[in-house]
């Protein structure tokens, strides 16, 4: 089979590796029918997360079919169409009996395309598949449901549910690329009186209209002044961190009120100056994390319902033999316009956009 081999920061290609097998008793084999790329992935390559050697195939959300299972396997069997989820869980250690999956002490958490190969292939192996996998609903079309295995339960668990977004708050997003607007889509879901959506790109604060923000502002254009003359001068909220620089995370800050929640969802790849001596004073609550994926389940059932804006956020598609057409055109947003790519199977109300 094909894969998408990572080999040092900077250099991946689409090429032959060995097709994955059944290694545990827990394990699935998925034939991948809907991939995505995310910005971890561009992480990856720019050499920020050191952890994963080269060799290995990246990826880490997939939508595809069971063809094969191990004998402890109960939840799914070959034919089913499923979620594969970025974050696999062994279900026993004290962190998955928390529903913390992305802490899991038993060789889960996210392994798949950071230290197992992952799902930018034709097949994947994915352990602890009863956890780790969700059977689809059959209305729901692979390139919206392969969202839900990171970017929307990311942008709800780190974003809006860490954020604790309440009716009536000034919900602040800094970033409005996929997580981003994906955080304004579930931050909806709480009738927050207003939410902001901050970027510099024109194309990207379109598009978080589109999906529910009540005002816009450019990055380079002091939005927190436009922060403050909403909230007559007290700050939002609730600021959600969506880019991962420490520009945006000192600019959340400094535009969240006393009492507020700044919660942090962007990958940092260097270190962030903290100014505690201006925050110890303000009772601001600052949160991080990796996402768990408990909430998968839920989504989906919103997202087979209509609840979920998932279609919106899809811009490019693209063959899975084409992934690095698909990783140039992703990593060029700025000139591209593109939000999600997703690769595989054909969807009618989307059109192919491709580079020359």
């Amino acid at each position: 089979m094909k894969g998408y081999v990572f080999h040092g920061p900077g250099q991946a290609s689409w090429e032959e590796v060995p097709d994955p097998g059944v290694k545990e008793p827990t394990d699935a084999i998925v034939r991948v029918d809907a991939v995505t790329v995310c910005g971890t992935d561009l992480h990856i390559l720019k050499g920020d997360v050191p952890e994963v050697r080269p060799g290995t195939v990246l990826g880490h959300e997939a939508v595809g079919e069971i063809v094969e299972v191990g004998s402890d396997v109960r939840t799914v069997r070959p034919g089913d169409r499923v979620l594969v989820s970025c974050i696999s869980a062994c279900g026993r250690c004290r962190y998955c009996r928390e529903s913390m999956y992305s802490q899991c002490r038993g060789g889960g958490g996210w392994i798949l395309g950071h230290l197992i190969d992952g799902t930018q292939a034709e097949y994947v192996r994915v352990p602890y598949a009863d956890l780790s996998v969700h059977p689809l609903p059959g209305a729901l079309a692979g390139q919206d449901a392969v969202l839900l295995a990171d970017i929307f339960p990311t942008a709800y668990e780190v974003g809006v549910l860490n954020g604790r977004v309440r009716p009536g708050d000034t919900v602040v997003v800094v970033g409005a690329g996929p997580i981003g607007l994906a955080a304004i889509a579930t931050a909806r879901l709480f009738a927050p009186e207003r939410i902001v959506a901050i970027d510099l790109a024109a194309s990207r604060l379109e598009a978080a209209k589109g999906l529910g923000a009540d005002a816009v502002a450019d990055a380079g254009e002091a939005p927190e002044q436009l922060i403050a003359d909403l909230t007559d001068g007290l700050g939002a909220d609730v600021v959600i961190e969506a880019v991962g620089v420490p520009e945006t995370f000192d600019m959340c800050t400094r535009m969240v009120r006393p009492g507020g929640h700044v919660a942090n969802v962007g990958v940092h790849g260097k270190p962030v100056t903290l100014h505690l001596e201006d925050l110890w004073i303000k009772n601001v609550t600052i949160t991080t994390g990796l996402v768990d994926t408990r909430s998968t389940p839920t989504l989906l059932r919103m997202a087979s319902a209509g609840r979920l804006p998932t279609s919106q956020l899809v811009t490019h598609t693209f063959s899975l033999d084409q992934m690095e057409e698909a990783y140039e055109v992703f990593g060029n947003a700025a000139e591209t316009g593109a939000l999600k790519v997703v690769l595989g199977e054909p969807r009618h109300d989307v059109v192919a956009t491709r580079t020359t």
